[in-house]
């Protein structure tokens, strides 16, 4: 076992002895729930799985609301579904959606964090001249076009990469497998399992978050105008999805992968526990802040590192009202104890 592994065992056992078993809202029998349909930013998938956990075990009907995950997907731009009122919540899958959509004018805002790492990653075959992201500086590098306007310039400021190292990256594996030299960038629950399946060979993976990135990831986007109107059922919707998280990825996952695989059928059991095991093994949702703060989390500290790189870098005017783009009310509640296994 190694020390990541080690520290999220022990952080798990501490919550759980802290705060003990808990009690679930009872459902709301008799009483009209409130619809609310939400977007995700890709086909269902483990990433997803709290959401669709809170969903099948029945956290939002406890809580009043009557929820319906519409499952997103290649050509689907989710800040415009949003902003065209197509959908009522969506997944922001990164720091840059939410102030992408203020700096447009549009009134959204993050109401937590799923994800305190960005799972983003630059993989690479075994090799001896690169053993960390900093050996990477010079050398060309498979990056897609959302990532030359998110994570790249990040990467510039951090260990000062060019431009002209890109190559463009076309989600194809095939030419990184073919060539020992390639390093490209991916997800760490998606390409590295591919690269192992489809190229016989464990890759070297590099998560930006263990080098300091400091973006959130899988937020959950709400209008400006419930926040205002109707803010009980903005937090029954992060509570319910707390606990859907919590259960998904430390209780039993068996009814959140029912549905996903409902909804992707070209989802598999194995591909879907990899991706649990990845989430907890890294601490994608529960490390750093959320051992005081609780699933969820976001500080105003984090979003104004992530906002002053992004605006040295020219990717946002340094005027723009960063804040706007998200809220604390509805999180820093505390750790939520952990459920029982399987």
């Amino acid at each position: 076992m190694n020390r990541a592994i080690l520290a999220a065992t022990l952080f798990v056992a501490l919550v759980a002895a802290a705060c003990g078993p808990r009690e679930r809202p009872a459902a709301q029998e008799g009483q009209a729930r409130t619809r609310i349909s939400f977007m995700t930013d890709w086909k269902a998938q483990a990433e997803h799985g709290g959401f669709y956990q809170a969903l099948a075990e029945g956290l939002y009907a406890a809580r009043g609301l009557d929820v319906t995950i519409r499952a997103g997907g290649p050509g689907v731009n989710v800040p415009q579904i949003l902003a065209g009122g197509a959908a009522d919540f969506a997944i922001g899958s990164n720091n840059f959606i939410a102030l992408n959509l203020i700096h447009e004018g549009a009134k959204f805002r993050a109401v937590m964090a799923v994800f305190q790492k960005d799972p983003q990653v630059l993989i690479t075959h075994p090799r001896d001249d690169v053993k960390r992201i900093a050996d990477m500086k010079g050398k060309p590098m498979l990056i897609g076009d959302a990532g030359t306007v998110t994570f790249w310039p990040w990467l510039k400021a951090k260990f000062g990469f060019e431009d002209s190292q890109i190559r463009k990256y076309t989600f194809n594996l095939a030419p990184f497998l073919t060539d020992k030299n390639a390093i490209q960038e991916g997800y760490l629950s998606s390409e590295p399992y591919a690269v192992e399946k489809e190229g016989g060979f464990v890759p070297q993976v590099f998560p930006l978050a263990d080098e300091g990135y400091p973006g959130y990831a899988n937020m959950v986007l709400v209008p400006q105008e419930w926040i205002d109107q109707r803010p009980e059922i903005v937090q029954a919707f992060v509570d319910a999805t707390i606990e859907g998280w919590m259960d998904y990825l430390y209780g039993n996952a068996d009814a959140g992968n029912a549905l996903i695989k409902k909804d992707n059928p070209e989802m598999t059991d194995a591909l879907l526990a990899q991706a649990i095991a990845k989430m907890r093994e890294h601490g994608m949702a529960l490390s750093g802040d959320t051992e005081t703060l609780g699933l969820g989390a976001m500080t105003d500290a984090r979003w104004k590192e992530f906002f002053d790189v992004m605006s040295a870098q020219g990717v946002y005017p340094a005027n723009l009202n960063y804040r706007d783009a998200y809220t604390l009310q509805f999180v820093n509640k505390g750790p939520a104890p952990i459920p029982a296994g399987p």
